[in-house]
């Protein structure tokens, strides 16, 4: 049997939460993976409202991180009335940008800060949400290990700086221990406090490359979700400049 005082410091050992200095060596791995992402996928966006009708849209998205920057260009394919473009440009020094085309633009039009949160099908993805920028904000602490699940994880927590562009207080990730991916996400708007959950699902690992077959987004307190689903994709696109450049952005088949 365990001495009392040993059994008491145990405990209070096992209560003690992470701290920053170990936020470090859990951000590798996330990090890492916005740093060398490289892949284009297809799927569908959909919103599930409260009583269970879906809205689709197809989409697409490629990716991939040039010196400084990660591109994202969301491209919306369906329906014929909703198509658009989207490129997201995300830099660690919080300096990011959105621009969105539609077809018959000439040139892309720069989507205005208080339209992040929207989304083509709302606010349960919005436009911001496609972007990584909470590994490379300044505040960042472990929280706890803890259970998600059957996944071991690292609950972290992201604070953004006075330079970084979002609509969000703060960010919680439980990234998956072994592997350093998030298995869900709570994200808190600044002001009005909403949380917005997001699940991931069918995670799996091609060409070394980690990914989630399925992401289920909720605001809590409200019924409804909004779903982002991956058909296809590749791991290792071998993409350039020229698949984000205006031409390409512009250009709607």
């Amino acid at each position: 049997m365990k001495r009392p005082f040993v059994a008491l410091a145990t405990a209070l050992l096992f209560a003690i939460p992470a701290n920053a200095s170990d936020a470090q060596a859990v951000l590798t791995a996330p990090r890492e993976r916005v740093q060398s992402a490289d892949y284009r996928a297809s799927g569908h966006l959909v919103r599930v409202d409260p009583g269970g009708s879906r809205t689709s849209y197809g989409i697409s998205i490629k990716a991939h991180w040039f010196p400084g920057v990660l591109r994202v260009l969301l491209e919306i394919t369906s329906p014929a009335d909703a198509r658009a473009h989207v490129l997201l440009e995300m830099r660690p020094s919080g300096q990011n940008m959105i621009r969105i085309a539609h077809p018959g633009d000439t040139a892309p039009a720069t989507l205005p800060f208080e339209k992040w949160s929207e989304g083509p099908l709302g606010m349960g993805f919005s436009y911001e949400d496609f972007l990584e920028q909470q590994y490379f904000w300044p505040g960042q602490i472990v929280l706890q290990q803890t259970t998600y699940g059957a996944r071991e994880c690292d609950v972290l927590k992201s604070t953004p700086g006075a330079a970084d562009r979002t609509h969000y207080a703060e960010i919680q990730t439980w990234l998956d221990h072994s592997i350093g991916f998030p298995v869900y996400v709570e994200k808190t708007l600044k002001g009005i406090g909403t949380v917005k959950q997001f699940t991931y699902f069918g995670l799996r690992q091609t060409g070394g490359v980690w990914s989630a077959s399925q992401v289920e987004a909720k605001t809590r307190g409200h019924a409804g979700s909004t779903l982002l689903i991956v058909d296809r994709g590749s791991a290792k696109a071998n993409l350039g400049l020229g698949d984000f450049s205006p031409e390409q952005f512009t250009r709607f088949p």
